[in-house]
């Protein structure tokens, strides 16, 4: 993994962006935070798992489906299964030595709000 600071490639509203190894932070005191940075490692693993291209095609599927299914940028964000899996673990420093082979298929079905 790869850490680098750049405010150029994030996205407004957002602190980080992952593209395997890489992993861009927007703030350079993000790469001494301990879950923001681990919240990244999930990241890079469901990219390995997914052989990165697949993952992006993914994740920008299920993006368009959450935001119909939402009608809200933020929510639809929040419910991606690689979003969901990341922030819900984000703070288990052990996630990642525990975790199953595309444990993000267990966040993929969304209770209706």
């Amino acid at each position: 993994m790869f850490l680098i600071v750049t405010k150029y490639l994030i996205p407004k509203g957002f602190r980080g962006l992952t593209a395997f190894p890489f992993v861009f932070v927007k703030y350079a005191v993000d790469k001494d935070n301990k879950i923001f940075v681990n919240h990244e490692k999930i990241h890079l693993r469901q990219q390995i798992e997914l052989l990165v291209l697949p993952f992006f095609i993914w994740y920008f599927l299920e993006y368009l489906i959450r935001l119909l299914q939402y009608r809200d940028r933020n929510t639809a964000y929040r419910n991606i299964s690689f979003e969901r899996e990341a922030y819900a673990n984000e703070s288990n420093m052990q996630y990642l030595q525990q975790r199953s082979f595309y444990s993000f298929l267990r966040y993929l079905v969304v209770a209706a709000l």
